[in-house]
This record gives structure tokens, C-alpha cells and sequence, in this order.
């Protein structure tokens, strides 16, 4: 008997559609870019006719106007999607945009899915996430804005975030504020949605980051937001999922952003490979043809080595979402080594290109610099691998061996 790693036919159809897009519209869609198309000209024709052959929110159910596809289907598309810093945008499932979409769909209000979800899904408006502060940096539990109820329809929430991702385009701010601070920790927390702009949400800056920077970076939304919570009044209709529930449900939204960056760094790490292996085909030193140095081979199979592992990861935390198991512990271990291995496989593309890879003649330059980020956002490595190392622990108390929380069983 053999375990079955068949992709159901449609998954795979689905797969191979989103492929072509990607090849076929979203990356000659980049070049016009380049050659300074307006870019909203640009990206509403590509969203057109995206919606017009059925490619819209891969993951949203179909009685919203998504394509309803589910842990594995997705899995595949996003694994696509990221070869173009235009594939996910093109499809309506950018982040943040998605995974907060995914928290309004399930637990906003009817009010709340008619006023700020459907425009979001129709790709009419952007929604940031305002969660992370200076104070708190990774232990969100340490986050200080405030926010306390005035009168029975009213919220004034005052603080400050850091890092708010797309704020500086966004229509829609989710905003998290301690509404209780003497109950469980966990239990301190509510969020709210905000209508932007707003004299209360006051975005300072975009920060500057490492990140080599475009006419574009921040046009589609890649910049990073500073903003001051000042006197910000939020009716009581927009507090979402209800009072203390703030924090579990920030942390199953991040949950799938980890998985959405780590399906994103597949695809940028197959580009970066398959860019490194077209240049190294074509060139020679010293009378022999680069791609039959061995020194050369090595290091295309370590990155082979590095996809292998991370689609296999992927593959089976999506085999485990579809059953509804529980997939915290391989998707700790899972956003860690997605986010060292595309800066692995980044980092050897550009050496085999030489000086053309550290040039920005190439995409590699600038993906290098902002992929330095995926080590940090939706928390840092090391708390990820402490709550792994945790999780080691308590299943060798638990059961004598550590196996159950190192794939040990696998289905």
C-alpha cells in the first residue's frame, strides 16, 4: 500500500491556469509598468480581465464572488502567484488584504460584510492591519493603545502602531486596542474597524526600510506605516468579533499570512533559480561552459534541495488544513524555514550571476533586500522556534518521544 501525493485533477487544472496568468498577463504587465504605464490603468485591466476568465479570490467561497478553493487549491495558486509582484495583486489576494478579509468573512457582522467587506472583495477598496507597536514588538499582549467605551454607541481609542502594512493606501484600518486590562491576558484585547481617512488615524511616516525602493514600492502598498491614535472615535457597530476576542482572532489571521508569505517565497525562490540556471546555461569562463562547473551544480542543488523540502512542508499543512487538523506546530517550523530558505536560494542566484546579480539589471537586488523581511514579520524566528522548542518538550512529557511534534506522524 502507498501513501497517495495525487493532485486532484481540478486542483491541478487550476494550477496550470494560474500559471499561464501569471506568464501569459502578469509579468509583461510588469515590464509596461517599468516603461511607466500608469499603474491603476494597468492593474484594473489586469484585474478585468482576471475576474472576466474567473481568477478572483482564490480563497474566498464562491457565494461571494471568490473562486472557493481550499487549503490545497490555494496552496498551489499562491505557489504560482508569487513569481509576479503583480500575480497576487491581479487576483484580489494581496496582503494584508486576504487574511483580514478572511477575518471579516468570518467573523464580521451583516452590517459589517455589506459596509467594508464587499468592496474589498469587489477589489474597490484595501484594508491594514494595526496591531504592532514599538512597545510591544513581538508579544503582542504588550501593545498599550487603548480603547474605552463612551456611552452605549461609542469607542475613543487612543496609542500608537508601528509597522502597519499598507496603511498609507488603505480605505479600511482594522485597528487592535486594550479595551480590558484586568482581564486574562488574552482576553484584554477588541478590534475595530476604521474608515480612513481619519483625523484620529494620523499616518506620520512611511518608514524607511532596507528594502530597495521604486516609483511603485509604496503605490502598491509595500511601504510601512508609523501612525498616531489620537482621540479616534469608533462607533460601537465596528468593533469586531466582539469584546477580548481581539487577539485569537489576530492570531488566526496571521496564521494564514505566514503560510501566504511562505507560498509567495516558493514561487520567488523558483523564479530566482530558474534566472540563476538560464544565466548559468549561457555563459563560460575559461573555455567551459559555466552549468558544467561542479562547484556550479552543487549550489543549484542545494537550492533544489531547499524548494523540494518547502513545497513538501506546504503540501502537507495544506493536507492537514483540508481536514481541519490542527496545524500550529508545522506552521511554526514552516514560516521559519520558508523565510531562511528563499533568502538562501535569492542569495545563490545572485552569486551566479556575479556583478549582474548584485546590478539592479535583474529583479534579485531589490527581492533580496525585501525578503530580509519575511525573518521578522508575523514574529520573529526565534519566537516561532522558542514555541516549537516548547512544543518538543511538552510532547516527550506527554508521550516519551518527541516524534509527535516533528512530523513524526505524519497523516
Amino acid at each position: 500500500m502507498s501513501i497517495d501525493f495525487e493532485i486532484p485533477a481540478e486542483a491541478k487544472a487550476v494550477r496550470a491556469r494560474v500559471r499561464q496568468w501569471v506568464h501569459d498577463e502578469c509579468m509583461p504587465a510588469e515590464k509596461r509598468l517599468l516603461a511607466g504605464e500608469d499603474y491603476k490603468t494597468v492593474l484594473n485591466e489586469l484585474r478585468g480581465k482576471a475576474r472576466s476568465q474567473g481568477l478572483w479570490c482564490p480563497f474566498i467561497p464562491q457565494e461571494y464572488g471568490g473562486m472557493g478553493l481550499g487549503p490545497l487549491a490555494n496552496a498551489l495558486v499562491q505557489m504560482e502567484l508569487g513569481e509576479s509582484y503583480l500575480g497576487a495583486l491581479s487576483l484580489n489576494t494581496q496582503g494584508p488584504d486576504d487574511a483580514t478579509m478572511m477575518t471579516l468573512l468570518e467573523h464580521g457582522t451583516p452590517y459589517q460584510k455589506e459596509k467594508f467587506l464587499k468592496p474589498l472583495l469587489n477589489g474597490e477598496k484595501r484594508i491594514c492591519y494595526s496591531m504592532t507597536e514599538k512597545a510591544a514588538g513581538a508579544d503582542a499582549t504588550g501593545m498599550q493603545t487603548r480603547a474605552e467605551r463612551v456611552g452605549n454607541d461609542t469607542y475613543m481609542l487612543n496609542g500608537e502602531k508601528w509597522f502597519s502594512s499598507a496603511a498609507s493606501v488603505a480605505d479600511i484600518a482594522v485597528v487592535m486596542a486594550k479595551t480590558d486590562p484586568n482581564a486574562p491576558r488574552h482576553q484584554q484585547f477588541s478590534t475595530f474597524i476604521v474608515e480612513l481617512p481619519n483625523p484620529g488615524y494620523r499616518i506620520k511616516r512611511d518608514i524607511p526600510t532596507m528594502a530597495l525602493e521604486g516609483p511603485l514600492s509604496h503605490i502598491l502598498g509595500g511601504g510601512h506605516a508609523e501612525v498616531e491614535i489620537k482621540d479616534l472615535e469608533v462607533p460601537a457597530e465596528n468593533l469586531l468579533g466582539g469584546e477580548g476576542n481581539g487577539f485569537n482572532m489576530g492570531q488566526h489571521r496571521l496564521a494564514y499570512g505566514r503560510l501566504r508569505h511562505g507560498m509567495h517565497n516558493v514561487a520567488m525562490a523558483q523564479r530566482a533559480l530558474d534566472l540563476a540556471t538560464a544565466h548559468i546555461t549561457s555563459r563560460s569562463t575559461f573555455g567551459k561552459g559555466l552549468d558544467e562547473r561542479q562547484a556550479v551544480q552543487f549550489m543549484l542543488a542545494e537550492c533544489a534541495s531547499e524548494l523540494y523540502i518547502a513545497r513538501l512542508m506546504l503540501l502537507h499543512i495544506a493536507y492537514k488544513a483540508e481536514r481541519k487538523m490542527d496545524i500550529r506546530q508545522e506552521n511554526g517550523i514552516a514560516k521559519v524555514f520558508l523565510a531562511n530558505m528563499v533568502h538562501k536560494v535569492v542569495d545563490t542566484a545572485i552569486q551566479l550571476h556575479g556583478a549582474l546579480g548584485y546590478s539592479r539589471d535583474t529583479p534579485l537586488a531589490a527581492w533580496y533586500t525585501h525578503i530580509r523581511s519575511q525573518r521578522l514579520v508575523d514574529g520573529p524566528d526565534e519566537v516561532h522556534k522558542w514555541t516549537t522548542g516548547r512544543n518538543v518538550i511538552k510532547a516527550f512529557k506527554s508521550t516519551g518521544t518527541t516524534a509527535g511534534a516533528c512530523g513524526g506522524d505524519l497523516l
